[in-house]
């Protein structure tokens, strides 16, 4: 799945050891997407790894497009939610339209010296 969302929060990284001995680490981002009505999103990214190779993007203020996968596991009867990233990508940026120049109007057409000093006027207008 995806979702696309400005960065609101980064929370601190939490590290452990597993029960094999094995060191672990996570760090949770919160997104808010840019709709009508804007919905908010808490995600985690799981090893060190990875939190160092997305680091530079997931920067609060900055426009990511998050790639992820959901999953659930029991613990003491209660079913929590996992949303775990497995890629972060800056949004392309669309190019922006060419937009095509505007028609220039014709200038009016200059006044006719000639007419003007003989006092004789060339258009039908009564006044």
């Amino acid at each position: 799945m995806e979702i696309q969302g400005k960065v609101i929060a980064v929370l601190a990284p939490r590290e452990g050891t597993s029960k094999t001995g094995n060191p672990w680490k996570v760090q949770e981002y919160v997104i808010e997407t840019e709709e009508q009505y804007p919905k908010k999103m808490c995600f985690e990214i799981f090893g060190n790894d990875r939190i160092s190779q997305f680091a530079s993007m997931l920067v609060v203020g900055n426009t990511v497009k998050v790639s992820f996968d959901i999953d659930a596991r029991q613990w003491n009867d209660r079913w929590f939610n996992s949303i775990r990233a497995w890629k972060v990508e800056l949004p392309m940026q669309e190019p922006m339209a060419e937009i095509p120049p505007q028609a220039i109007p014709e200038p009016f057409p200059p006044a006719q010296p000639e007419a003007a000093a003989t006092g004789e006027s060339t258009d039908d207008l009564p006044f």
